[in-house]
């Protein structure tokens, strides 16, 4: 008797872990922030930047997940994902930024400290609490030689080798700042705001500039008129004084 020979089973990984995306409107809505800026400050570069989507790490065992608050791949796509799977992607994580509070920073500072270094080998992972309830409330740390090292503050912010940019306090708010243009990265709405400004001004000098040219204009055919009458008034003194 032939016996039919049956496909392995596929595993369905799951798409949430039934946790709230983030404890408060601040985490979210830092989270959300901080993920927009990188996706702009990216958005020419192969580099996938994400948050709060399971990760899983170990093929065939759907327990074996985790969930950054924001996280960056180089070197993946940028087509969206209903879960990340490290062994189909082949690259984890090289940055990840965890936003604690007090229930959450046991786990931040600890369990999820040894996966990012031991595990998921993520090259640099940061941890702040945006209330700062918390001691640090803000630290940062970089792999080296397998092992996680603190990062020092240059300048009250932590700069990051990994993205070639800073994280620090801003107005009282966490962002990234560019040592290169020596600016802050803005959040959507913000960059909204300056480019409205920016528009209005742009608007504003245009039509001070017509304003301008307008009345050169009407100084000009005024200069071109009193000349005309001065170049008669000269031909007509001619005209008097030959006769």
């Amino acid at each position: 008797m032939n016996r039919k020979i049956q496909s392995a089973p596929t595993i369905a990984y799951p798409e949430s872990d039934g946790k709230p995306m983030a404890e408060t409107d601040k985490h979210r809505d830092l989270m959300v922030d901080f993920i927009q800026m990188l996706q702009h400050h990216f958005r020419d570069d192969p580099v996938y930047v994400s948050g709060n989507l399971l990760m899983y790490y170990e093929e065939g065992n759907t327990r074996k997940s985790v969930a950054p608050d924001v996280f960056v791949v180089f070197g993946v796509s940028k087509k969206p994902r209903r879960t990340y799977l490290t062994w189909e992607e082949g690259n984890t994580p090289d940055f990840v930024l965890e936003l604690a509070s007090p229930s959450t920073f046991r786990d931040d500072i600890r369990k999820k400290k040894v996966l990012y270094a031991s595990i998921l080998t993520v090259k640099e992972y940061y941890i702040y609490d945006p209330y700062g309830e918390i001691h640090p409330d803000f630290i940062g740390f970089r792999l080296t030689d397998g092992v996680y090292q603190e990062i020092d503050f240059v300048n009250e912010r932590l700069p990051s080798t990994v993205l070639d940019l800073e994280l620090g306090e801003h107005g009282g708010v966490l962002r990234l700042y560019n040592p290169h243009t020596e600016q802050w990265l803005q959040p959507p709405p913000e960059r909204v705001e300056h480019a409205e400004e920016r528009a209005q001004y742009a608007e504003e000098r245009a039509q001070y500039a017509e304003e301008r040219a307008q009345q050169e204009s009407v100084s000009r055919q005024n200069v071109e008129t009193e000349l005309a009458k001065a170049l008669l008034e000269i031909e007509q003194l001619r005209a008097k004084y030959e006769s």
